[in-house]
């Protein structure tokens, strides 16, 4: 599962990293959370589009706002077989802008320790991403979407036993294409290599996403 992550890196990042200008609205997270915006790059009649996105799913057959909740995840052994995600592998895919992940170890005290991943050369990435529009009653347009994981590499599996799946950049146009094949984007679908990550622990204060600055990701940096 990928319940929090960052997306610390400026504006100008995006263009230079993705080939596509930073959207309105985008401002860099360091404790980003369920419901909350997330930018994502997608590809529409051939060219890159850079747009913030509710991060949970919205299905087309739901008015109920509460299931993105359980949407922000989608796992890549099953995503032909959820009505959720199943129609969007084919058009819907998209890169969740990142460069950073947080997962938590329960300690002896009770107590969650966060651990932040992210690459080892400090560069921003794109997750393996669906994405939708939903059109509600109101005539508002909601764009969101979700975050693929997968089986773990070596250095997460010491934390937990899923991770999103983050895409080599060499693979991201074949998974924005929507041209290729269902069989072909479900296999890129696997666990970034373990020794291309480092694991740095992170302050107790990610817990609660009302925090969000640079100082989350040292320990003790806001224990006082």
């Amino acid at each position: 599962m990928c319940g929090r992550y960052t997306s610390s890196q400026p504006r100008e990042t995006i263009a230079e990293r993705f080939r596509v200008a930073g959207p309105e609205g985008y401002t860099e997270r360091f404790n980003l959370a369920p419901t909350q915006k997330a930018l994502i790059v997608r590809e529409t009649d051939g060219a890159r589009e850079a747009l913030m996105a509710r991060w949970g799913l919205l299905p087309q057959w739901t008015n109920d706002e509460r299931i993105s909740y359980k949407l922000i995840n989608a796992r890549a052994e099953t995503l032909l077989e959820k009505p959720a995600f199943r129609l969007l592998v084919g058009k819907h895919r998209c890169l969740v802008f990142a460069d950073g992940f947080y997962e938590w170890t329960l300690l002896r005290d009770g107590k969650k320790q966060p651990t932040h991943f992210r690459l080892a050369d400090g560069r921003p990435f794109g997750f393996a991403g669906l994405w939708t529009c939903k059109h509600t009653d109101d005539g508002k347009q909601v764009e969101s979407c979700t975050i693929i994981t997968t089986r773990p590499n070596e250095l997460v599996a010491s934390v937990h036993d899923r991770m999103p799946v983050i895409l080599p950049v060499e693979l991201e146009q074949d998974w924005l294409d929507p041209e290729i094949s269902k069989e072909h984007a479900l296999s890129l679908l696997q666990p970034y290599p373990s020794e291309r990550m480092l694991a740095t622990a992170a302050s107790p204060l990610v817990n609660s996403v009302g925090n969000d600055e640079p100082a989350l990701l040292v320990q003790d940096a806001l224990a006082a």
